[in-house]
């Protein structure tokens, strides 16, 4: 399995194997870049079919991270962690130990968190062997009110863009993922009047909110054909691929799913279909910018920051307006500025 070589590595600066044989954890930490900072990252916890699925993985989430760290405004670089396991594990105590020494080894240069599969119970579990972890119990803690915060102010910028609508009253939004970050940001929609079609693959994500929402379910095969206005991926990636792309009713794709994009090709694609695509790592940041905030912890501050997303997007859709270009290339191209001039 070549690293270098790779295709989803993007002059990453560091890419640790890490197992520890009592325990059984087999993880991968990727450092992408760290021009801006100690790179800053979520620790994913996932059934990975193989390991070169875990580094695939690893790789766009950690280039990700730059770039989202970069266009929040934060001095963060980007990193991410995977651990290859059932999310669904029990017996984590062991797991996370070991992990907080491998996060450890690293002195600093990479920070680990929650993401998916994992907890901030876990995070303080790794916390044991090693300060190099965020998002803490006690300090900033959940991130996922602040991701889904920003999405949902992502999504009400995206209307506003194309549509010039300042509510999303009466629009029917569908929501693909319904767990942490996908329940609260349904919250946020609810109360603002949309209608919502969700699907899940955890039965009782579904029920809650079809209970406390409204919510009409639907296989999650049949998300992507439903008759919405905007689609908001927010479970794992690649779901904006070639076999859903046709199926598409949706106008609008804006979630906090990390790279919702199969390929950067898909960019262009959707773009050709008169789609609007809110690049995936500028609405989903509100989670690191609460982490950001981990020291001397101020929610209204930190709430504060997060809202700047809706204006960050419009300038990015703008620009790709005037410019004829996919919103992603504009995100890049202000996001490699940011990073380019701190290596100077």
């Amino acid at each position: 399995m070549a690293v270098f070589n790779h295709v989803s590595f993007d002059e990453h600066e560091q890419v640790v194997f890490c197992h520890d044989k009592e325990s059984g954890l087999k993880a991968i930490i990727a450092v992408h870049n760290t021009n801006l900072g100690p790179a800053v990252g979520g620790c994913r916890m996932w059934n990975y079919q193989s390991d070169d699925e875990a580094l695939t993985d690893v790789l766009r989430l950690s280039r990700g991270m730059t770039y989202k760290n970069a266009l929040a405004g934060l001095t963060m670089g980007g990193g991410k962690s995977v651990i290859i396991a059932d999310p669904k594990t029990q017996d984590r105590e062991a797991l996370f130990r070991a992990f907080g020494r491998f996060i450890n080894t690293l002195g600093g240069k990479y920070y680990s968190a929650e993401d998916v599969g994992t907890t901030t119970a876990d995070i303080m579990i790794a916390h044991q062997e090693t300060p190099y972890m965020a998002g803490l119990e006690g300090k900033s803690g959940d991130p996922s009110p602040f991701t889904a915060l920003g999405t949902y102010l992502g999504i009400k910028a995206a209307v506003k863009h194309q549509r010039g609508l300042d509510t999303l009253k009466g629009l029917k939004i569908s929501v693909q993922g319904v767990g942490h970050v996908g329940y609260y940001l349904c919250k946020h929609l609810h109360e603002e009047g949309a209608e919502l079609i969700v699907t899940d693959i955890h039965q009782p994500s579904l029920d809650r909110v079809a209970t406390e929402f409204g919510a009409t379910v639907v296989a999650p095969q049949d998300i992507y054909s439903q008759d919405v206005d905007v689609y908001a991926p927010c479970a794992l990636g690649a779901t904006i691929n070639d076999a859903t792309l046709p199926l598409l009713k949706a106008k609008i794709v804006a979630g906090c799913a990390n790279n919702q994009l199969a390929e950067p090709r898909h960019g262009q694609l959707l773009k050709d279909m008169g789609i609007l695509y809110a690049p995936d790592y500028v609405i989903n940041a509100g989670g690191i910018i609460n982490v950001s905030f981990e020291n001397n912890y101020d929610a209204a501050k930190s709430t504060a920051k997060v809202e700047k997303i809706y204006d960050t997007l419009l300038t990015i859709f703008t620009a790709a307006d005037a410019q004829n270009r996919t919103t992603g290339e504009i995100a890049d191209e202000m996001a490699r500025a940011i990073i380019d001039a701190a290596a100077k």
